[in-house]
């Protein structure tokens, strides 16, 4: 007598494109063949231009970063002298209630 076999499904993964079968009855995947990879860049000439952008960007953000950083004292002086002009504006209420002060 011939065991019995269970249906296989072949089933594309919508994420990757990957073939996955799986076994019906023990609903466990069996075996998994990987997408095929895309190019990224169609040839050396793209992809020198991209890194060359890539590197264009990266200085540019440097350059911000810098300036953010030369700035960085002046934004926290002026944050906290607005700070501490609310503190002055909003009167004290006292000490602050705790759940168990309410029991």
């Amino acid at each position: 007598m011939a065991p019995k076999t269970s249906p296989i499904l072949e089933i594309a993964c919508p994420d990757c494109g990957a073939m996955l079968k799986i076994d019906v009855a023990s609903r466990a995947v069996i075996a998994h063949t990987p997408a095929p990879r895309k190019r990224t860049f169609e040839d050396f000439d793209a992809a020198t231009r991209a890194l060359r952008e890539a590197e264009e960007r990266k200085e540019s953000l440097f350059r911000q970063s810098m300036e953010a950083e030369k700035n960085r004292e002046d934004v926290f002086n002026k944050r906290f002298e607005e700070a501490l002009r609310k503190a002055k504006e909003t009167p004290d209420v006292g000490k602050p209630l705790r759940e168990f002060d309410l029991d």
